[in-house]
């Protein structure tokens, strides 16, 4: 039959924590995050301020932007002495603990600690050129996100005559996982949640160092009564179970349960209603043209998703299939609350071996946000005066894309509206985006120069490319003035194509509908 797994309550797992360990959990919103456990820690802290100095560490966004939830069950003075992790910005508390330099914090890009955690666990060292020339390289900031945080924690290395980061072995002596269901013995499945994140890979690396893993599941079954190609971790990986509060296992920030969001049932996915026309959509149709036939994609939040709506709007959605960087392949990605989560998914690996494939140059293209851009082509979507936020996985996807789209708008709250085909400015805005330098470099424009990947930057009035170092302009809107419009609303003035171009005039009409020619004639050549 096997021994039983011993079943804990939150209280009595906190009490498995010590002063000054190293916790690690996994996470994406409230989705895979074992929010119960978080809670007990919080729970024993209040009672006794124990522990202490602890270390806390995750891959993603934790939390769901609303205070209270997520990282911010550890906002107690004394508790946590360091962060490490991919995304801090959507637990507000814990922002302020970063932005009020009263925590160390490291902000890593989201796929190292999927892969580190599986490097540990294979007891290798971890090498990766994921970083380089960014904020993460220790010539540059070395990661670090607060003023008292000083260890360097990261290193450059030659190997093979070419720079690498190498990443630190950590001693987690506590991790934090999630799953749907677990039988007597600890075997755990992941059958209703949204994606699989990096469970086995955070288990193995901590049975690695010797410490302790705590599963918080729904329910436990009987024995054998789970499928066992099912099991995302053996429960011999696994020390103790805790049945979770249902108010704590959220499948989403959204949603507490949802079957489409589990992949277990398909649901017709409605005709979207056309966007109506704006400078959004213009931006949208403009990156939609840099699509290839039978292509592998990423898209980023905000303006990145309109590719996807007018894709669908031009009947052109079955040439390219979308990824998510939590493992999942196609579908319609949900949005707002529920983002991270895909309707209809065709495939869902585990979110390790995703970044493998983005790691190992696999996407075609990604459509990706911007935030600040200098002369040299670097985009900061990372540091915002005090504020900054960490990268998800940022970084992994925009080094290493071949093709690679930055959308946004030109200045900072700048406004437009198209008007018998063209492009009319309302207001300049309060600000400009493309900058003489940028706060910090989240996207390295000489990395990639060296490394021949293909760089757009596209706005409302213009679109840039990266051309031998340096931004240069390319097109730009129907009816602006290319001085005052553009030009003026820059703090650098960038090289200017000798065959600078207007922007394709049909993508600022009511109706385009010429998006599949654009890609059929790529499949041509």
């Amino acid at each position: 039959m096997g021994k039983k797994k011993p079943v804990i309550s939150r209280r009595e797992a906190a009490d498995l924590i010590k002063d000054n360990d190293l916790l690690a959990t996994c996470t994406f919103g409230l989705g895979g995050l074992p929010e119960d456990l978080l809670v007990g820690v919080k729970e024993r802290y209040e009672e006794e301020q124990h522990p202490k100095d602890i270390t806390f560490m995750w891959s993603c966004g934790i939390g769901n932007n609303k205070p209270g939830r997520g990282a911010d069950h550890l906002l107690a003075d004394g508790l946590v002495k360091r962060i490490i992790a991919g995304h801090v910005g959507s637990s507000p508390g814990m922002v302020d603990k970063v932005v009020n330099n009263e925590v160390e914090a490291y902000l890593l890009p989201q796929g190292v600690f999927t892969q580190l955690y599986r490097a540990i666990a294979g007891n290798k060292p971890f090498l990766t050129k994921v970083g380089l020339q960014t904020y993460v390289d220790p010539r540059l900031e070395g990661a670090k996100a607060t003023e008292k945080t000083t260890e360097e924690l990261i290193e450059l290395a030659e190997f093979g005559g070419e720079e690498w980061l190498k990443y630190p072995d950590f001693d987690i002596d506590v991790a934090f996982i999630r799953g749907s269901f677990a039988d007597e013995k600890g075997n755990m499945n992941v059958e209703d949640e949204t994606c699989i994140l990096e469970q086995l890979e955070l288990a193995m690396a901590t049975k690695k160092k010797g410490g302790t893993v705590i599963a918080q599941v729904k329910q436990i079954v009987e024995n054998n009564s789970l499928d066992p190609k099912s099991i995302v971790v053996p429960g011999g990986l696994i020390d103790y179970i805790v049945v979770a509060d249902p108010e704590y296992h959220y499948q989403t920030m959204g949603t507490y349960y949802s079957p489409e969001l589990a992949g277990k049932i398909n649901v017709p996915v409605d005709s979207v209603k056309p966007a109506p026309l704006s400078s959004r959509k213009v931006i949208g149709r403009r990156a939609a043209m840099e699509l290839q036939p039978d292509s592998v994609i990423n898209l980023g939040i905000g303006t990145p998703d309109m590719v996807a709506s007018v894709a669908q709007e031009e009947g052109v959605a079955d040439e390219y299939v979308t990824t998510l960087e939590m493992g999942i392949w196609g579908g319609s990605a949900a949005g707002g609350l529920d983002f991270g989560a895909s309707r209809n998914a065709d495939a869902s690996i585990a979110m390790a071996n995703q970044f493998d494939f983005y790691d190992g140059n696999g996407l075609d293209l990604s459509v990706l946000g911007i935030g600040q851009i200098d002369q040299y082509g670097n985009n900061n979507v990372t540091k915002f005066g005090p504020k900054v936020p960490g990268p998800g996985g940022f970084i992994n996807i925009s080094q290493n894309t071949k093709n690679l789209v930055f959308v946004g708008t030109l200045t900072v709250g700048g406004k437009s509206h198209i008007e018998d085909g063209k492009l009319v400015i309302d207001e300049q805005g309060r600000g400009p985006k493309f900058l003489k330098e940028v706060e910090q470099v989240s996207f390295s424009g000489k990395y990639a120069q060296e490394n021949d990947q293909n760089i757009l930057y596209v706005t409302e009035r213009a679109v840039f490319d990266l051309h031998e170092g340096k931004v240069r302009l390319i097109e730009i809107a129907p009816g602006i003035d290319l001085q005052k419009d553009v030009l003026d609303q820059m703090e650098f003035e960038p090289e200017i194509a000798e065959d600078l171009k207007e922007m394709n005039p049909d993508i600022f009409k009511e109706e385009w509908g010429g998006l599949k020619e654009i890609i059929d004639a790529k499949s041509k050549k």
